[in-house]
């Protein structure tokens, strides 16, 4: 009897998990949005694999050498949206060469041609050349809603003319820090405003593109429904009428407070109108008689940008301390500790907090050389407990801090700490406590970032951070270790880790080889700086099958230090690239 009852249990358990009507578990599963649930699901049996397969709307492809279109294709035919990356993140930095690769000329083609859902793309860090824009306007101009091409390069802007000329249902058009040709021709934002009268994101922030204040009033004139309008440097001033016109613009970015091949000349910025629905701000080169032009609108801002002005510290306070309601802050360490304890006191609905380091290259801004250490992090990590998104660069820093944001900042998913050189003393060395406790505190964190120095974070500490990283799918370290075994520890542990960057950690060849066959769900390494093996065959211990193996030679014209030296390996059911340049020594698959 206690047989029969088994059986009818296990019958009756195959009938409600497998026999789900088509329509019913396809309705289903269209409210599973998050990828990785999207991928257990589809893990369960052949038959909702295959259901998954054709009710996947959006796919994000994390390297473009890890498949192929025509597979991407077979597996989800009725893709409507789609965002592919191509070149490691280091390229962003000036660490990988220009032609390292990256073209998205075989997938325009076949995405061109077969996915005939496809309404939204977007390519990240990728060569797109005007050819691949035509191509894909004419396969895809009636029905495209959002083309993003994000931090790109290879096109002019006549191919953004005809962009703005043929897909009239264009409600996305994002270019941002894409490098960009013939960029003193503006016509593409006429094009864009007498052809489209459904846009509602244009977005060129941080390109050199030229855009005439004429054509810009004419585009939100025209288009109705404009949300969000990031721009290049165009003088304030002769920015009013725009802003009059764009009654439902609720973001902008861009603007300039500096007329090109003009002498400075103080103006008055207190009565200057935004549109009451501006809710997100960014402004460019503002200084101190500028900074009025926000004090009316403070209150209402939800997010603020303040990475490219000139302010000093006292400046960041008195704006921060007018801006209640900020959900997204983004700033320079000029704000300094003092800043950041202004935002803690003021701030309590902040979800996102990005601190750059102030001298940057963005256009020679100038600082106070402020700084930030343990005392700024402590005061937002108790003042601020919604942050979801922290990024710091700090000067100085304590185990204890750290461990004041794993015991307040509970709901962080993303934190990204910068140990800067600038002070020769750190007030506490090693950091390995603190490490553990934000990383046992913050039970919600699936990308980690913490860059430091010689010394910061020892062989034990690394140990913790594989021990307590139980849901870190991304991970970059920076001078962390002090020999092979805390690569070893880490890798013992981590068993979400997908993807790893390390940078001037020297762990040697065999060490990252063990370590990459430990980490269970690793599909991508970046190295740089790491010991070679007296033969340069050490790192071969990592082979398997679908696992690409490349040497980056950073520089070709001599011997390389070890602590330029980079590897890229990564998961790849498309085989060895085909379009390696001299920088690239593909070392497995070797041929």
């Amino acid at each position: 009897m206690g047989g029969e009852a088994e059986d009818g249990e296990r019958r009756l358990g195959r009938v409600l998990s497998f026999g789900i009507p088509d329509t019913a578990l396809g309705l289903v599963m269209g409210y599973v949005e998050d990828p990785w649930d999207r991928d257990a699901i589809s893990l369960v049996c052949r038959h909702w694999c295959r259901v998954d397969a054709l009710s996947r709307k959006h796919v994000t492809v994390a390297m473009a050498y890890s498949t192929t279109p025509e597979r991407l294709f077979r597996r989800f035919p009725c893709l409507e949206s789609l965002k592919l990356k191509a070149k490691p993140r280091a390229a962003m930095f000036n660490l990988i060469s220009d032609d390292w690769g990256g073209s998205a000329s075989p997938w325009i083609r076949q995405l061109s041609a077969t996915f005939h859902f496809l309404k939204k793309l977007h390519l990240r860090r990728m060569i797109v050349s005007d050819d691949d824009i035509s191509v894909l306007v004419r396969a895809k101009a009636h029905m495209l809603v959002s083309l993003k091409l994000d931090r790109c390069s290879g096109f002019s802007t006549p191919s953004l003319a005809l962009v703005a000329r043929s897909c009239k249902r264009l409600e996305t058009l994002f270019l941002e820090e894409s490098a960009i040709s013939e960029k003193e021709n503006d016509e593409w934002i006429r094009e864009l405003a007498t052809n489209n009268s459904v846009l509602e994101t244009l977005n060129f922030f941080l390109t050199d593109l030229r855009a005439s204040p004429e054509y810009l009033t004419l585009l939100v004139r025209n288009c109705q429904r404009l949300k969000t309008l990031k721009i290049s440097e165009c003088f304030m001033p002769d920015l009013t009428n725009l802003f009059r016109t764009a009654q439902t613009l609720q973001e902008f970015a861009g603007g300039s407070f500096e007329e090109p091949d003009q002498q400075v000349v103080n103006r008055n910025f207190e009565n200057y109108y935004f549109p009451p629905s501006l809710h997100r701000l960014s402004l460019l080169y503002m200084g101190t008689n500028e900074m009025q032009i926000l004090f009316p609108y403070s209150a209402a801002l939800k997010k603020l940008d303040l990475q490219f002005t000139f302010l000093n510290t006292e400046e960041h306070c008195q704006i921060v301390q007018r801006c209640p309601n900020l959900e997204t802050l983004e700033v320079r360490d000029v704000i300094g500790d003092r800043g950041l304890q202004v935002v803690a006191q003021t701030c309590k609905k902040l979800q996102r907090l990005r601190v750059e380091r102030g001298d940057d290259d963005h256009g020679g801004l100038e600082d106070e050389q402020g700084r930030i250490s343990q005392v700024g992090v402590m005061a937002v990590a108790q003042g601020c407990p919604e942050l979801t998104y922290w990024a710091i660069h700090v000067s100085d820093i304590t185990n204890a801090a750290l461990e004041a944001v794993g015991t307040f900042s509970r709901n962080l998913n993303d934190f990204r700490l910068v140990l800067l050189d600038r002070e020769v003393h750190i007030t506490e060395l090693p950091l390995d406590n603190g490490v553990r406790a934000l990383l046992r505190g913050c039970t919600k964190l699936q990308r980690f970032a913490f860059y430091v120095r010689p010394g910061a974070l020892t062989d034990v500490g690394l140990g913790y951070v594989g021990e307590f990283s139980k849901s870190v799918r991304y991970m970059l370290l920076g001078n962390v270790g002090e020999s092979d075994n805390g690569i070893q520890q880490l890798s013992r542990g981590c068993p979400s880790l997908q993807k790893l960057e390390l940078r001037g950690c020297l762990f040697s060849e065999h060490a990252l080889a063990m370590a990459a066959l430990q980490l269970k769900s690793l599909r991508y390494l970046w190295v740089q700086g790491y010991r070679a093996s007296p033969t340069g065959t050490d790192l071969m211990a990592m082979v398997r099958p679908f696992w690409n193996i490349e040497y980056i030679v950073p520089d070709q014209d001599g011997p390389c230090p070890d602590f330029r030296k980079q590897i890229l390996a990564y998961y790849s059911l498309a085989g060895r690239r085909t379009d390696c340049p001299p920088s690239v020594i593909p070392l497995y698959p070797a041929f």
